[in-house]
């Protein structure tokens, strides 16, 4: 027995096909898709085309609907090796950059929640301070002792050569060792000496953002008027007296 209606599939297709139909060309093809033309520089010239050829395919270009001559997409050129190696540098210089100031900005805020006067702030650095600076004046004993006991190891080889003697082999191993370890205490003395100034900057940085977040100096960039506000904001206004004659 035959149904006396079509399915409700078979409806929906034969109620999408005239549509389906009406976007089709005259020739039975699906409509193109938009042209579009490619402009690049290549050689110092301008250069447009419909196509995009194989070497330009690396080239910075533009791309602009023919139909209306409006710029539609933009593509960069191919990077190079050593410039994708750049890039990813200064990407992770940026994201170092960014955790820095993340890694500040927290210190700031638990720097003002845990110190209620710049006294227990400084208290901090006392211990550093002193570990840094014990450091610099050990290095500097070394470096004065290790020196004069190098001349004094010079004067006594210089002495036997004088008198026609030979300098040991044990005595040209001293003079050596005791070279290279004051050629080493005078890097570590350098070094120390730099971690030292460093510290001072530190601690000086630290200390006036401490001063600004509490309000006591103003903010960099404020007026010098602010900063008067910031550093006695209760301060009374006083009143000024006329001279008298």
């Amino acid at each position: 027995m035959r149904p006396n209606h079509l399915p409700w599939l078979a409806v929906a297709l034969l109620a999408l096909a005239p549509a389906a139909l009406a976007q089709r060309s005259s020739s039975g093809k699906a409509p193109a898709q938009p042209k579009k033309l490619y402009c690049w520089n290549q050689d110092g010239q301008r250069v447009c085309s419909d196509a995009l050829p194989p070497e330009a395919i690396n080239y910075a270009r533009e791309e602009i609907s023919a139909k209306s001559g409006l710029r539609t997409g933009e593509v960069d050129r191919v990077l190079t090796e050593e410039e994708r190696a750049v890039a990813a540098v200064e990407a992770a210089q940026r994201a170092l950059d960014k955790a820095a100031a993340e890694m500040r900005r927290r210190t700031d805020e638990a720097m003002l929640m845990s110190y209620r006067n710049e006294e227990e702030l400084r208290r901090v650095f006392t211990e550093r301070t002193a570990l840094v600076d014990n450091n610099v004046q050990t290095a500097r004993y070394n470096v004065v002792s290790l020196r004069e006991g190098l001349v004094s190891l010079l004067r006594a080889a210089g002495d036997r050569e004088l008198s026609g003697q030979a300098v040991s082999s044990e005595m040209r191993g001293n003079i050596r060792l005791r070279h290279a370890e004051l050629l080493r205490q005078r890097q570590l003395q350098a070094s120390f000496e730099t971690q030292r100034a460093d510290l001072d900057v530190e601690i000086a940085d630290i200390l006036r953002r401490y001063r600004t977040m509490k309000g006591l100096i103003a903010p960099e960039g404020a007026t010098p008027a602010d900063g008067a506000a910031a550093a006695a904001p209760d301060a009374p206004a006083v009143a000024s007296t006329p001279n008298r004659q």
